[in-house]
């Protein structure tokens, strides 16, 4: 999270293109036309300049350099993420494409490194490693989430980033009372608030409380599980999905019963000593958490925006 940043090529930087087709949403099935037919989805080169976006997260920059893990991406406030080379997993000109790697001069495209050098290391968000930095004095803005264990796994996975932007992240035991809270906090153009929520879906309580909040200085994201532990990978823990908890049995309680884990604290401990980065966590999170970055860092003109 550096600022300044690479210039790519001339002309290879579509004015405004990211920030309008961010606002687009694409179906379950990428690869799909309106018919229900399998199309074929392009490969584009991953050549350096290239500016796409990651379909799951939204973060769209130019590409840096690919290396054995995957392409690494800077935007225009030079943040930068590395990601996967997967199939139609990101968007040009709005469109789903499958980034490759593209051949050296010399014809070979196994080289990891390029010729900028070595791939430099990255954080378990995926932004660049910030070496030696002492944590900024904390901003004014502030990110809450609904309780103990999201802020944990928060810092987990992006502890480095809020610590190289001077964000803090404070857990709120439940959003019932969020309209007040944010009246209370006074958000303006100084001080913005972005807020997590679980189990963000139609119909749901928490959906009902969300639709009330009609403040420009904040921005509430979320997740559809009903709690953040159904984020982290099942495959991660050795399972193959997260069991369904029968209705009037708190949800923690009958997983731990369902798995033999123990008391929920015994679980909760397994369940985040297992997650190493983002690529440990299901995308509607990760989209959600960078969105949260994204607003409460970006420059001051741009909150109401």
């Amino acid at each position: 999270m550096q600022s300044g940043g690479v210039a790519p090529p001339t002309g290879r930087w579509p004015r405004l293109r990211c920030e309008i087709m961010r606002s687009v949403r694409y179906g379950a099935d990428v690869f799909g036309d309106r018919h229900g037919r399998r199309r074929r989805v392009p490969e584009m080169p991953a050549e350096p300049g290239l500016v796409v976006e990651d379909a799951a997260s939204g973060f769209c920059g130019a590409v840096l350099r690919v290396d054995r893990d995957g392409v690494l991406l800077e935007d225009r406030h030079g943040r930068r993420r590395s990601f996967a080379l997967r199939p139609a997993a990101f968007l040009l000109d709005g469109q789903p494409v499958t980034l490759v790697r593209a051949l050296t001069p010399a014809g070979d495209p196994s080289n990891p490194n390029g010729p900028s050098g070595p791939c430099p290391a990255v954080s378990a968000s995926g932004s660049v490693l910030v070496r030696d930095h002492r944590a900024r004095t904390a901003r004014a803005s502030r990110i809450w989430v609904e309780g103990m264990h999201d802020a944990e796994l928060v810092e987990r996975v992006w502890g480095h980033d809020l610590r190289v932007d001077g964000v803090v992240v404070e857990p709120l035991e439940g959003i019932d009372r969020l309209a007040e809270r944010i009246t209370e906090f006074g958000p303006d153009d100084e001080h913005r608030l972005g807020v997590l929520v679980d189990h963000l879906v139609d119909g749901s309580k928490e959906s009902r409380i969300i639709a009330g909040i009609r403040e420009p200085h904040v921005l509430v994201t979320g997740h559809p599980y009903v709690d953040i532990w159904q984020a982290v990978r099942p495959s991660l823990l050795g399972i193959r999905q997260w069991p369904v908890v029968p209705r009037g049995v708190p949800w923690k309680d009958g997983v731990c019963t369902a798995l033999g884990w123990g008391t929920p604290q015994d679980a909760w401990r397994r369940v985040l000593s297992a997650v190493r980065s983002y690529r440990d966590l299901e995308t509607p999170l990760i989209g959600a958490v960078e969105r949260l970055i994204d607003f409460v860092t970006a420059p001051p003109d741009a909150a109401g925006r």
